[in-house]
């Protein structure tokens, strides 16, 4: 009996343990985003992300004539294309490029409360981190920052825990929209900026 009372304290302590633990990156406080979780499991992320995109990796100029749009993507990458829309892809790393239906550039505000609930009920395990205003060369918008969980490996079925930076740029009535994303914890922050900085409304 004895045993079996030291048995459920150490249980007891686990779990508080488990209740006060987490991960310790914590939302912009900058932002005035109210917290929005999915649902869904979040998978665990990796300690040692293996998403890296290599910081000398060459950049070639993509058009969609369809979208009427440019940018410029890591050179090697996977390419899908339907239409006015189009994926890269390289191991756990993408961009995925699209346009939208808004004329007017959306707000923080519009973002909350029409993009965001949109994207809580489509994506696996969704977590909002941010949403900022942006103004980038192709134009002014928001920039939403979330997590979710990846597609499953079709070979192993593993899944990764995503940070994905949704873009939603307008100029002139168009709306492009472009996802950059990757495992949580990738330093990807300069080839970002290089394909968001390049993205032009043709």
């Amino acid at each position: 009996m004895k045993r079996l009372g030291l048995l459920l304290a150490v249980l007891a302590l686990a779990v508080l343990a488990g209740c006060s633990g987490g991960e310790s990156d914590e939302s912009d406080s900058s932002t005035n985003a109210p917290a929005v979780v999915g649902s869904g499991q979040p998978v665990p992320a990796e300690n040692n992300p293996p998403g890296d995109i290599p910081d000398n990796i060459a950049f070639v100029d993509y058009t969609n004539p369809a979208g009427r749009y440019t940018f410029k993507h890591p050179e090697g990458w996977a390419e899908t294309t339907n239409a006015s829309t189009v994926n890269f892809t390289d191991k756990l790393n993408g961009v995925t490029a699209m346009t939208g239906p808004a004329t007017t550039p959306p707000t923080v505000d519009s973002a909350q409360s029409q993009d965001v609930p949109a994207l809580k009920t489509s994506q696996d395990a969704f977590e909002l981190r941010k949403v900022t205003a942006v103004k980038v060369a192709a134009g002014q918008g928001v920039r939403i920052v979330y997590r979710r969980n990846s597609a499953a490996d079709p070979v192993t079925g593993k899944q990764y825990r995503d940070e994905v930076e949704r873009y939603e740029i307008v100029a002139n009535g168009r709306e492009v929209i472009v996802e950059l994303y990757g495992p949580v914890g990738a330093d990807n922050v300069d080839a970002y900026q290089t394909m968001i900085s390049s993205l032009r409304l043709t």
